[in-house]
This record gives structure tokens, C-alpha cells and sequence, in this order.
């Protein structure tokens, strides 16, 4: 069931352009995504945020993927969204990353399992999530050095999208959904 702060808009309730939608988000990730399902409440919103994640996935291809995933979902650690978590976890699988990997995020610094690029992007994420933020020049210039400039500008606005995403998520109450173990519920089941 359910525990979102605004219920998810049932198939039956949908209209054409939901229903639609909610079949191409089932045929492209397994299930209809939660956070999908509630901002269904909202169609202009609904569709502005999934064209714009569409975009963002289909040019974000300079960093490597685990550069930016794992910046990605330690923002989304960070917050405290396991929904991103959940669905960051099933991405990485997906990818064919380590996703064992994941359960040592606290301790990325001391970690064999990440490298020091990975450290590097994780620690900015860290930086960009912070209130205010922390990042510096040195940050930034380490970052161009290890990936490039068009590559940082990539990382930036992964992390800057995940901060909009968790946040949303977690502020409406939406909870992991089990995608990283396979067994997406239907948010309306």
C-alpha cells in the first residue's frame, strides 16, 4: 500500500494522455513509478518532468557511468529518499555496476570499493547537497582535471536533478517501491 502523502491516480481514474503514459512508463522500466503515478494529480507537470527526464538521460552520456550514478545516489542518500535510492540501485544494476558497493556510500573516503574519481564526484555531490552549499574552486578545477569540462557541467546537473527529485519525492511521501530487488508494487495495488 501505498504511503505517500497524496495518493497515486489510479488507471481508472487516469485520463487518455495518463493511461498513455502510464503504459510506456511500465514498458520502459517494469512498472509505473510511484512518483509518476502521483504526479499524475497534475498532467502539465506530469509531462514537463518526464520530457525533461527523457532529455537529461539521453544526452548525459560524457561521464562515465559510474562516475555519475554514484554521485547521483549518494545525493539521494543524502537526502534521505529511498525511493531514489531504490530506483538508483536498480540503474546501477542495469548498467552492470557493483552494486554491492553501495552499502559502504558512508564510508566512501576509507572504502576500497570506490576510486578516487569516484570519491572525487562523490564528494562534490556531498558539497552540492550541503545547506548552503560547500563546493570550492579547487572542487571544481580537480573535477575538470579528472573528467573535463563538458563532463563536469554533466556531473553538476545529475547532481542538481537528483537534489529536485529526492527532495520532491521525499517531501510527498514517497517511499521506495522495490525496484532494486525486482519486485515493483503498483503504487494503486
Amino acid at each position: 500500500m501505498s504511503t505517500s502523502r497524496i495518493p497515486a491516480v489510479a488507471p481508472e481514474n487516469a485520463g487518455p494522455l495518463t493511461r498513455a503514459l502510464y503504459w510506456f512508463a511500465k514498458r520502459k522500466v517494469g512498472e509505473v513509478p510511484e512518483p509518476f503515478a502521483v504526479g499524475a494529480h497534475h498532467t502539465g507537470i506530469l509531462v514537463a518532468g518526464g520530457v525533461h527526464e527523457m532529455l537529461a538521460e539521453k544526452v548525459s552520456k560524457k561521464l562515465p557511468a559510474n562516475i555519475r550514478e554514484i554521485a547521483v545516489y549518494r545525493t539521494a542518500w543524502t537526502i534521505g529518499c529511498s525511493w531514489c535510492v531504490d530506483f538508483g540501485t536498480m540503474l546501477q544494476r542495469l548498467d552492470g555496476l557493483d552494486i554491492d558497493r553501495l552499502q559502504h556510500i558512508a564510508d566512501y573516503e576509507t572504502s576500497p570499493h570506490y576510486t578516487d574519481d569516484e570519491r572525487a564526484a562523490i564528494a562534490y555531490a556531498d558539497a552540492m547537497t550541503a545547506t548552503p552549499m560547500t563546493v570550492t574552486d579547487e572542487q571544481v578545477a580537480d573535477l575538470v582535471e579528472r573528467f573535463g569540462r563538458a563532463e563536469v557541467v554533466e556531473l553538476t546537473y545529475q547532481i542538481a536533478l537528483e537534489n529536485s527529485r529526492a527532495r520532491n519525492n521525499h517531501a510527498l511521501g514517497i517511499t521506495a517501491q522495490g525496484f532494486s530487488t525486482d519486485s515493483c508494487r503498483v503504487p494503486w495495488a
